[in-house]
């Protein structure tokens, strides 16, 4: 059985879930707001010297590069993990507690 995941929700009946929640379909991801139970959330300050450095290791790709700039955060998809935090040299990137920036 193939079902189509954007049409599964929360009031979706049992039966229209595939066996063992298996998904089907590629690049879903884009569909969920993952970030809704983020804890911490990253701001960027005016420190950012546009290094780069913390695009790459954001796991959830939450952090867009637009013509070699990276722009502010995807907070729908942002679970702030602090990996950014922590791979900025220059301290631009802080922590902040709560799920609004």
């Amino acid at each position: 059985m193939r079902t189509d995941i954007t049409r599964i929700n929360e009031n979706s009946p049992y039966t229209d879930l595939t066996e063992g929640l298996q998904l089907y379909a590629g690049g879903t991801s884009r569909l969920f707001k993952t970030g809704e139970w983020r804890t911490n959330t990253p701001v960027l300050d005016d420190k950012c010297r546009q290094c780069l450095l913390c695009a790459p290791v954001c796991p959830d790709s939450s952090i867009p590069v637009k013509n070699g700039k990276r722009l502010d955060f995807d907070y729908d998809h942002c679970k702030g993990c602090g990996i950014c935090a922590k791979a900025c040299p220059f301290g631009a990137i802080t922590m902040k507690e709560g799920i609004e920036a």
